[in-house]
């Protein structure tokens, strides 16, 4: 049994927790928060990130995308990943050019955005400048038809579902324009499409369910 450590407010821990339900392999949960300094969450996870796993001989695996792949080498099929070598590398690359270059960059915007922080007007301007750059470079890659790396779902679409919603919404909020809209990607239809899918929807409805809980604790 793999045990899926972290919470469902990650975007990198509902990627993980779609892949183990699409691929129905069991799983429980157990609920880390960001940054712990438990001594047993820094042993696997030495920067204290969210999501990691751990298996049932106590062996551990931090890094999504590692997990992701470990999931899929461990079973493959439904697969996630083309056979044809070059293609599995093609969809690595969009799902690491959503994360590094996408979704990394617009992650300096979300203390404002989502939980009241304050992100200054220099590093707006950086922020902007930078996703400007890399979604013109990231729409050379993706091809939404209908799946982000072509006509079948793979580990790309799990993280584009995960985290292009959050850097439309988030430069949406903070720099007053959807820059993922104003490059012409329709992220929304897109996230919908996905989201059409059994192992997303649960994963919706638990982090639905997740933060009413946390609401009622907080009442």
């Amino acid at each position: 049994m793999i045990t899926l450590h972290g919470m469902s407010l990650s975007n990198y821990y509902n990627k993980v927790k779609v892949v183990l339900l699409e691929k129905g392999i069991p799983f429980r949960e157990e609920l880390v928060k960001t940054f712990s300094n438990d001594p047993a969450v820094l042993a696997a996870s030495p920067l204290a990130k969210i999501p990691y796993i751990s298996l049932a001989d106590g062996r551990t695996l931090c890094e999504s995308e590692v997990i992701c792949e470990y999931l899929e080498a461990i079973q493959p099929e439904p697969r996630l990943l083309p056979a044809d070598p070059y293609q599995a590398a093609k969809v690595r690359e969009l799902g690491t050019f959503i994360e590094l270059h996408l979704e990394l960059v617009a992650r300096e915007l979300y203390g404002q955005a989502f939980f009241g922080g304050s992100c200054s007007e220099a590093n707006q301007q950086r922020v902007r400048k930078q996703l400007v750059k890399n979604i013109a470079a990231f729409k050379q890659l993706a091809k939404f038809s209908p799946y982000i790396a072509g006509d079948s779902y793979t580990l790309a679409d799990c993280a584009a579902w995960a985290s292009l919603s959050l850097v439309g919404m988030a430069t949406k909020a903070v720099l007053g324009e959807d820059l993922l809209v104003a490059a012409g990607i329709d992220w929304k239809t897109y996230t919908r499409f996905i989201a059409e899918r059994p192992a997303v929807q649960q994963v919706v409805a638990d982090r639905k369910a997740d933060a009413e809980k946390a609401a009622a604790a907080k009442a």
